[in-house]
C-alpha cells in the first residue's frame, strides 16, 4: 500500500515530537510516572488544549476537532516515541466506544467532556482496566449492554505493574450506581480494534525511540580505543532493528489508516499489525538492552523503561499469538 502524511499531518506529528521533547525528558518522565497522578497532568492540559490531543477524532457536534482517528493514532505514534506517561489511549478508545455504539443521550452528554481531556477508561472483561482508577469518565459492557458508570459508587484498586508508565486498576462494580449508555457488542467491537490499533502505534514510536537511543550510544561508546558502532557485527544488528522498525510503521500506518476509514479489510490490518508490531518491538527492545550493555539495567538509563514498555503494550488489547490466530490465511 502507498501511503504518506499529509503536510498537516506531518506538522501535527513534529508539533508533538517538539512538545515532548521539552517537556517529557528523562527526568520529567520519571516524576510523572511516581506522581500521585501517575502522569503529568500539566502536560496533558497542554496536549489537550494546544493539540487537541483528546479531541482530535471526536466530531465537531460533540466538541471535538472533528478531524479523524488517524490523527489521534499519530499522535499516539510521537507519545510512545516519548515514553511520557499519559491517558491518551484510554480516552481515545473510550470515545471511540462511545462513537460505534453510545446512545445520543450518552455521547453528547460525555464526548465533549473526553474532548476536553477529562481521563476516560471502558471497562471490557475482568482484567485490569487501563486508566481505570483515575477515569472520571467511566464505561463498561456489561450483560445489559453500555452502561455509564459512577466513578464514585465502585471500588477502584490501583493494579501494580512492571511498567510504570501504564496505569492499570481492578474495578468492582458490585453495587455500581450504573445508567444505560447504548449497544455493548458494538462498543465492544469497535474499543479492542481501537485498541489494538493505538498500542501498534505506540509500539511504532516506542520502536523509533529505542532505535534512536542504541545507535546514539554506539557513536559514544568507546571500545578497544574505537566507538562500538563502527563494529561491523554491531552494525548489521542495528540495521536489523531498523528492518524492524519499518516494518512495523508500515504495519501501523495501514491498520491506523484503515480503522480510521472503515475499510473492509481494517480487523485483519489490525490483527497483522498487534502480532507483528509487538514481536518486532520485543526483539528491538532486546537489542537495546544488549547493546548498550550495562548501563542499560540501571535505574537512571531509559533503556530498562523501553524493555517495560514493551512488554506491557505486548499484553495490552492481545498478544501477538492470539491475533495471529485471528488472521485469515
Amino acid at each position: 500500500m502507498d501511503f504518506a502524511f499529509s503536510q498537516e499531518q506531518q506538522e501535527l506529528a513534529s508539533m508533538v515530537r517538539s512538545l515532548l521533547a521539552k517537556r517529557a525528558d528523562p527526568g520529567a518522565v520519571r516524576t510523572a510516572m511516581e506522581s500521585e497522578a501517575g502522569f503529568d497532568e500539566a502536560l496533558w492540559q497542554t496536549l489537550c488544549e494546544q493539540i487537541g490531543a483528546a479531541a482530535l477524532g471526536i466530531p465537531e457536534e460533540y466538541d471535538g476537532a472533528g478531524f479523524s482517528l488517524f490523527e489521534a493514532l499519530i499522535v499516539l505514534e510521537e507519545m510512545g516515541r516519548s515514553l511520557a506517561p499519559s491517558p491518551l489511549l484510554s480516552s481515545l478508545v473510550t470515545a471511540e466506544a462511545l462513537l460505534a455504539g453510545g446512545s445520543e443521550d450518552a455521547k453528547s452528554r460525555l464526548l465533549p467532556r473526553i474532548a476536553m481531556g477529562e481521563v476516560a477508561a471502558i471497562m471490557l472483561d475482568d482484567r485490569p482496566v487501563l486508566e481505570g482508577d483515575r477515569a472520571t469518565v467511566l464505561l463498561a459492557v456489561t450483560d445489559d449492554g453500555l452502561v455509564e458508570v459512577d466513578p464514585e459508587s465502585v471500588t477502584r484498586t490501583w493494579a501494580e505493574s512492571m511498567d510504570q508508565t501504564i496505569r492499570l486498576a481492578h474495578v468492582d462494580l458490585s453495587g455500581a450506581t450504573t445508567t444505560p449508555a447504548g449497544d455493548g457488542d458494538a462498543a465492544s467491537e469497535r474499543a479492542r480494534l481501537v485498541g489494538a490499533a493505538g498500542c501498534a502505534a505506540l509500539q511504532a514510536g516506542l520502536a523509533a525511540r529505542a532505535l534512536e537511543m542504541t545507535v546514539a550510544y554506539s557513536k559514544e561508546r568507546v571500545q578497544f580505543g574505537r566507538a562500538i558502532g563502527s563494529f561491523q557485527a554491531l552494525k548489521h544488528r542495528m540495521a536489523d532493528m531498523l528492518v524492524l522498525l519499518e516494518m512495523s510503521r508500515s504495519a501501523s500506518w495501514a491498520a491506523s489508516y484503515a480503522v480510521s476509514s472503515g475499510a473492509d479489510n481494517a480487523e485483519r490490518l489490525t490483527h497483522v499489525a498487534k502480532s507483528y508490531c509487538s514481536d518486532a518491538l520485543d526483539r528491538i527492545a532486546g537489542e537495546t538492552v544488549q547493546l548498550h550493555g550495562g548501563i542499560a539495567i540501571t535505574w537512571e538509563h531509559d533503556a530498562h523503561l523501553v524493555f517495560k514498555r514493551a512488554h506491557a503494550l505486548g499484553q495490552l488489547f492481545g498478544q501477538a499469538h492470539e491475533h495471529r490466530a485471528l488472521i485469515e490465511l
